[in-house]
This record gives C-alpha cells, sequence and structure tokens, in this order.
C-alpha cells in the first residue's frame, strides 16, 4: 500500500522542506516582534501594530507550515525506505520535532497574552526564547544529515 509513495518522495521531500523553512522563518521572527512588543505601551498604536502583525504571522503562515510539515513529514516515514527504523537518529530528530512544535505552542499562547494586554514575560525572556529554534534546528539538521548513531 506505502509502496505507491516511493515515486512521489521527491516531490513530498521537497514540499516538506518548503514547510519547514516556513515554519521556522516564523519560528524565528515571532519571538523578534515579541521583543519589540514588551518595548512599546499596552494599548499603544504600535502595540495594536504589533497585535496584527503576530496574529498574520502565526495564523496565516505559521500554523499552515507546521501543519503541513507534520503531514509531509509523516508522508517521508510512512515511504518504504525512507527511515532505517533500526537505526538511533531519528529519536533525536523527532524529539527536536516535539520541541519545535511546544515551542510553536509557547509562542501562540505569548501571541494571546500580548493580544490582550496581560503579557508576563519579560523582554530579556523573549530575547532567550529567539534562540530556542537555533538550537532545536541544529539537533534537526545534524540527526537528519549526519546521523551520529
Amino acid at each position: 500500500m506505502f509502496d505507491a509513495l516511493v515515486p512521489w518522495y521527491p516531490w513530498v521531500k521537497s514540499l516538506h522542506l518548503i514547510s519547514v523553512f516556513a515554519w521556522m522563518a516564523g519560528l524565528f521572527y515571532l519571538p523578534r516582534l515579541y521583543v519589540y512588543h514588551t518595548q512599546v505601551a499596552a494599548g499603544s498604536p504600535q502595540s495594536e501594530l504589533f497585535k496584527v502583525m503576530e496574529r498574520r504571522l502565526l495564523r496565516a503562515i505559521m500554523n499552515p507550515a507546521m501543519i503541513a510539515a507534520w503531514l509531509f513529514g509523516l508522508t517521508l516515514v510512512l515511504t518504504p525506505g525512507v527511515v532505517d527504523w533500526k537505526a538511533g537518529w531519528w529519536h533525536g530528530k523527532l524529539t527536536g520535532l516535539i520541541g519545535m512544535t511546544v515551542f510553536h505552542h509557547v509562542l501562540s499562547g505569548g501571541r494571546k497574552a500580548f493580544a490582550e494586554d496581560r503579557n508576563r514575560r519579560s523582554e530579556r525572556w523573549w530575547r532567550v526564547a529567539n534562540e530556542v529554534p537555533t538550537l532545536l534546528l541544529i539537533l534537526i539538521v545534524i540527526m537528519v544529515i549526519v546521523k551520529p548513531f
């Protein structure tokens, strides 16, 4: 049944990577918007502009890209010969992917807090959080390309 996926492998992999790139762009940019958002007064015109930018980024780009990345990734996993289930690298990739998804949901919660003018996280917290996607990206790329175990 899954053998039918084999000829589609290059297309699915391409769409997976495109989705991941779009998702990562949002994961890099949204916490940076939050850093800037913490620097303006709640209810100010700048704050209201940030709210629109954050909502559009999350809902129009990040959420669809995350869903597409998961769907195309699962399709790749179901394609015969793509994953050697005896190897250990995929555990590391899965850990990074789960971390990325959890971080996405943390950012989603941050957007809701900013939208309701109740953000309690500091500018410094968001600056540190801005580094999380980079660390997860490093982990995932090394697991998939180097396959150290």
